[in-house]
């Protein structure tokens, strides 16, 4: 199983694009305090593993207009639509405009926030560990249905056609993953392939990057991609949506279940302005909405927001990464 995995390093990385970051100027004092892997601009005091907020008044930021993005997952066209709600709820809670920030990759997400261009956003299970050491992210929040329940699982998908059976029968052939960050669209299913099967990419198999779910569904349904490793919660959603058929695809693995996008902020917002913003995820009404709409064919159903800890709630994602070897430093 998946969870065998965690015994012993198996797979080597990138460096998960983030030579991106490089350059970037360092806006907090050089001083010396806990941190943990955070990077060295942030400070942990209170050891839950994210950056604390800045002491000194004037590190701390208080916009006239907050910019939110949504992991880029799925088409940010149909999520800006969805997500108009709540960002109206946002705007009424904190008294600031809201903008919504379509984002193409999580390296430029990560970037984004790190450079103080992004202050409230959803990132992808797999990136937030890297937000939270690059960035200064802090997620709070994740959702869950109303008796809390909450995750998704990894699944290995071929065409309905294929002859593939089980995972072995990929050898040879072209396995898609969505980008170097992601949980399930790469770092799980490759520790898995490595771990469990002695499959390695170059060697067994050949890898492709899609950039999203959607693109590695989508190519798996119309036989452009031998397999793909996707997050089941976003082909539930496309099923829904009549963007794809389940006929179109068979799942040959299913991992255990995992956290889904942790939604947060950066740490150096005002406090004040930081406490409304969490209110604002946790007293949002979602009856009737489009985010209820769309985010409710999940399975299990996304009907509210729960908070949650970095600490606790992606430990098993640290775990993994560790695995892995996955360097959380930014240059």
């Amino acid at each position: 199983m998946l969870r065998r995995l965690f015994a012993s390093s198996v797979l080597a990385t990138s460096a998960l694009a983030l030579g991106l970051f490089a350059g970037q100027p360092r806006t907090a004092a050089a001083q010396e305090c806990p941190r943990g892997t955070l990077d060295a601009r942030y400070c942990d005091r209170d050891g839950d593993l994210v950056a604390d907020a800045p002491t000194a008044a004037r590190e701390q930021v208080d916009p006239s207009t907050l910019i939110f993005a949504y992991t880029p997952v799925e088409d940010p066209a149909v999520y800006r639509t969805v997500w108009q709600p709540f960002m109206d709820h946002l705007a009424r809670e904190t008294g600031k405009r809201v903008q919504f920030f379509s984002v193409q990759s999580n390296a430029a997400q990560i970037e984004a926030m790190r450079a103080g261009r992004l202050h409230i956003a959803g990132f992808n299970t797999g990136s937030n560990p890297l937000a939270v050491n690059c960035a200064g992210f802090v997620p709070f929040a994740m959702m869950a249905s109303n008796n809390g329940a909450f995750g998704y699982e990894m699944e290995i998908i071929v065409p309905a056609s294929s002859d593939a059976q089980r995972i072995e029968d990929l050898r040879g052939r072209t396995i898609a993953f969505t980008s170097e960050t992601s949980n399930s669209g790469f770092k799980a299913p490759s520790a898995l392939l490595a771990s469990e099967f002695n499959m390695r990419a170059g060697r067994d198999f050949t890898a492709a990057f899609s950039g999203r779910h959607d693109n590695s569904i989508l190519g798996v349904a119309n036989r452009d991609y031998d397999a793909a490793a996707i997050a089941n919660s976003v082909l539930t959603r496309m099923v829904a949506r009549n963007v794809v058929r389940m006929d179109q695809i068979r799942n040959i693995y299913r991992s255990q279940s995992f956290p889904t996008t942790g939604y947060g902020h950066a740490h150096n917002l005002a406090p004040a302005l930081a406490e409304k913003i969490r209110a604002a995820f946790f007293n949002f009404n979602w009856s009737g909405t489009a985010l209820a709409t769309e985010f409710g064919k999940s399975e299990p159903p996304a009907e509210k927001f729960i908070p949650i800890t970095y600490r606790e709630h992606w430990n098993v994602v640290r775990q993994i990464d560790a695995a892995m070897d996955v360097s959380y430093a930014c240059r």
